[in-house]
């Protein structure tokens, strides 16, 4: 069950405009934070991922389950499952006795797959599995979702790590992009 805090970031995030896996983030965020802790444990950093996005699916995030062919059927069922309960179309059932087992079989399971390490390992995994088009892609995404803000401050962090040479040339990029931004918003 995530906690208030962690439901009220995720809205805040969607309150922002943030994507939904950004969302879905702070449940899988308070999910390593619980192994961490101690208070269970996951068989891999995968598990640990998939237990958030399935609680962030459940507490309403417009998170939809993987299309056929991209996970088991299983997988994809269970998740369907936690996204129409959160969506409110299918009332959940309690089913105290399966939670139990559950909760008694994540215990048993080992700690150090959230560690530091082993969740790099899982990430540049993931990385690795997509083309360089989709992570330019996600990449060109970001900076057109970050709002005004964000892209001010990217831009100055962008200047501060390049060299001299290329700030001009940072500078006027940043230039004619808020200038066609400001063309597509007069239209």
């Amino acid at each position: 069950m995530p906690t208030k805090r962690t439901i009220e970031k995720a809205r805040e995030d969607k309150r922002q405009g943030k994507s939904a896996s950004t969302q879905a983030g702070e449940f899988v965020h308070e999910e390593i934070d619980k192994i961490r802790r101690g208070k269970h444990g996951a068989r891999s950093a995968k598990q640990a991922i998939a237990i958030g996005l399935s609680e962030a699916r459940r507490a309403g995030v417009d998170l939809p389950p993987p299309k056929r062919g991209r996970t088991t059927e299983r997988t994809r069922k269970s998740a369907e499952y936690a996204y129409e309960a959160g969506q409110g179309r299918r009332k959940t059932v309690r089913r105290p006795r399966v939670a139990g087992a559950v909760k008694a079989t994540l215990k048993k399971e080992p700690r150090s797959t959230v560690s530091r390490s082993s969740l790099s390992r899982q990430a540049k995994g993931a990385a690795s599995r997509r083309t360089a088009a989709d992570r330019s892609a996600a990449a060109r995404k970001a900076v057109a979702t970050k709002g005004a803000a964000g892209r001010s401050a990217a831009a100055r962090k962008a200047a501060r790590t390049k060299g001299a040479a290329d700030r001009s040339a940072a500078a006027r990029k940043a230039a004619r992009t808020r200038a066609a931004k400001s063309r597509g918003k007069s239209k």
